[in-house]
Order: C-alpha cells, then structure tokens, then sequence
C-alpha cells in the first residue's frame, strides 16, 4: 500500500510492523529488517522532504495552505435543549466575528444502548444517556438553528453521533462534518459520513497514529478533503494535558494534511500557543454568558474570549519568521536611538582625538556610527571643530 505521509513518518509507522515481525521471525532477520528502517530514517532526514500542505473550503471558509487559522466556537450541547438559547449562542458568536459555528447532533435512540443509562461521564452527576436526551434539539429545531446561522453569513457545521444523526445532517443539506474523538475510531460511522464526499474535520483525542491512520485510510478512499484535530478529552483539560508536542507530532505524521487543536481548557493559551506553533484549526467550546449551566461550559470561552482568539488568529501567524536584521520601517527609530560620534570639546586642527574631547551620542543621523568609536581614537583631527559638532570622515587625517 503506497504511504501518503513523509518516508520520515512512514518509517516510524512500518517500526511497529517489525516490532511485531520479530515475534514470529528469526532474531536475524529481525536484524536486517531493522537496519532498512534505520537507513530509510537516515536518508529521509539527511535529504529532507519538502511538502505542500492540502487547503479545501467549507462554503467559502478555506482551511489549510496558506490560509488564516479557522477558529470553530463549538456551542454543542450548551444550549442545554432550548432553540431560543442556541439561537442566542449564535448570534453572539455573530457578533465576536465568528464565520461559522458548530453544533452537536444527537439522536440518542440511535446513538446509545441502554447500557448508556449507568455511564456517567466526568463533567456530570447523571448518566450520559440523561444528558444527551435532555441536551439534543429534535430535527426542525435544529433545521431553524442552520436556517438562523446561515441568515446571519455563517456556516453552519455539527457532529453526528450516529449513523440517523449524519442521515438528518446530509437531508439539511449541511456543507461539511465535523467527527468527535469518540466517532474518530467508530469506522463504521466514519464510513458512513465519508460516503457523503464533504469535507471533514477529525478531532483525534484518546486516539494513537496507528488508529488515525485507519481514519485516514477512510478518508482517502473517499477522496473527501479533511483536517485532524489534536484532542485531550477531559473536561476541563489541565495545562500539563494539552500536550502540544503531540499536535506537532501529527504535523510530521501528516506533513501534507492541516492540523490543529481541539480544545478543553479554560482559556485561549493553548489555542493560541497552538497557532504559534501552525496549528490551522483551532477549536473550543462556546456559550455567550459563562453564568450558564451545563457540563461544557466550564471549559467553553464566552463573546470576548471569542473575540480574542479570533484577533490572535489573525495577528499571531503575521508574527512568525523572519530574519535577526533591522526592518526598513525602523529607520526612522535608528534616526533618533542610535549614537554617533560626537565632540565634546573644541578640537584643533592637528589635535588627537581622545576620550576628553569625543564621544558618541544620540541622533543617530551622524556619519560615524558608535561601533566606530573606537577606531577614531588616536587619528588627528584635519580641522578646527566646535564642541558638540557630529563628526564626519572628512574631519580626521
């Protein structure tokens, strides 16, 4: 099967195929299996590889490339059933200058065993099955919702959490899905909304590289266009367990593919350390007033925070790169903060110049700049110069 990732990634991707190899092989020719991977690793960092990074467009919302990070508001289940709240939710995350939102689809009968009625998740005190019944909003409640954020210039984008859930999702019409971490490994789901052809967006949490690429492997063979999402999925997520180094290591996995964060912590640093790092997706919880109830709002970010993140998204990846030199703009700064030499008392024609009669000095519009300074000391002065007089080449012999 051809490898669709760097020969970097896919050497460390065919390791645990000989880890397993050596199990049922000789330790010899473990050895020379071992010694190919090495040298495919070697020459992969000795030559470098070099690749384009795929960008697609949710309506007119690209993502990837060279495009600005997309930062998704997920409002989910913080409406906590109620049309009037989400609708609300959207309208403030309008305001912020969202360009989409996302909701969370949920058709429990489908979705969930009885077996669901004794789980109870960590950022709750009922069963799972409790919560998402009195959570979901039925199909013409949600149908006015994507009708109200599409009013509004917004895409409307939501994860199915069952197989009903995408068929209802496909009947409205919507323009891409978004995959939860508990659906990314559920292939038989992701199958399912793959079939569709509209681009995806995976979140990866509690998942390893060898079960994303199975998620990949759907996606490939549906041709659909798609982003992964690092993800830590508790509720809220501490600092230490955002793990930015696994998003980076995705970034290597899948040069080609844009990556980004699923966020659960309790403000914008991850996200905005993410961006810092390349994330092109950056997404977190969303209510319009933090004094809401509900089990997600105490890692949700409210109109502000919103907004905040949606500046940093657009400001912080102008920041990166460059080169240590000043900037033509500073010119103007450099006029006025940097010194030049200048006298300090009368010098003669003939006379030494000394540390008594030159210094250096601010503007910085002189023609001898400091660092020459010392290479002055010593020289003769060609002419009689005042005191406090910029000097100039021409004045020394």
């Amino acid at each position: 099967m051809e490898c669709k990732h760097s020969s970097l990634a896919c050497a460390f991707r065919v390791s645990k195929v000989i880890s397993d190899f050596y199990v049922v092989y000789c330790h010899k020719e473990y050895l020379k299996l071992l010694f190919y991977l090495n040298t495919l690793v070697l020459f992969s960092r000795i030559e470098g590889e070099n690749y384009i990074m795929k960008s697609f467009k949710i309506g007119e919302i690209e993502i990837g490339g060279s495009a600005k990070p997309l930062v998704i508001p997920e409002i989910g289940i913080n409406h906590n059933g109620s049309l009037e709240t989400a609708k609300e939710m959207v309208l403030s995350a309008h305001r912020a200058g969202a360009r989409l939102i996302k909701h969370q689809t949920h058709i429990v009968t489908d979705e969930m065993a009885g077996a669901a009625k004794k789980v109870i998740p960590g950022n709750a005190d009922v069963s799972i099955y409790e919560v998402m019944a009195d959570c979901a909003l039925d199909e013409e409640e949600e149908r006015e919702m994507m009708r109200y954020t599409e009013e509004l210039g917004m895409v409307f984008l939501s994860t199915p959490f069952s197989r009903a859930a995408a068929d209802r999702l496909e009947k409205m019409g919507v323009k891409a899905y978004k995959i939860g971490s508990g659906e990314m490994n559920n292939y038989p789901l992701l199958e399912h909304v793959a079939a569709f052809g509209k681009p995806m967006i995976v979140s990866t949490g509690m998942n390893d590289l060898n079960s994303i690429d199975k998620a990949i492997a759907i996606l490939e063979r549906h041709g659909v266009d798609y982003a992964l999402l690092h993800t830590t999925n508790l509720y809220p997520t501490t600092p230490a367990q955002v793990r930015l180094g696994a998003m980076q290591q995705m970034m290597e996995a899948y040069p080609d593919i844009p990556v980004g964060l699923s966020d659960h912590t309790l403000n914008n640093n991850a996200c905005i350390s993410a961006i810092t790092l390349g994330a092109k997706v950056v997404e977190r919880h969303y209510t319009d007033r933090m004094d809401r109830q509900g089990p997600d709002i105490v890692c949700s970010m409210d109109e502000r925070a919103l907004r905040e993140l949606l500046q940093a998204a657009g400001e912080v990846p102008k920041m990166l790169g460059g080169t240590k030199e000043a900037l033509k703009e500073e010119q103007v700064t450099i006029d006025f903060a940097f010194a030049t030499a200048v006298t300090i008392a009368p010098v003669r024609a003939g006379e030494i110049f000394t540390r008594d009669n030159l210094w250096v000095k601010r503007p910085g519009t002189g023609e001898i700049p400091a660092e020459k300074y010392e290479a002055v000391l010593g020289k003769k002065a060609r002419i009689d110069i005042g005191r406090d007089v910029q000097l100039t080449w021409d004045m020394i012999k």
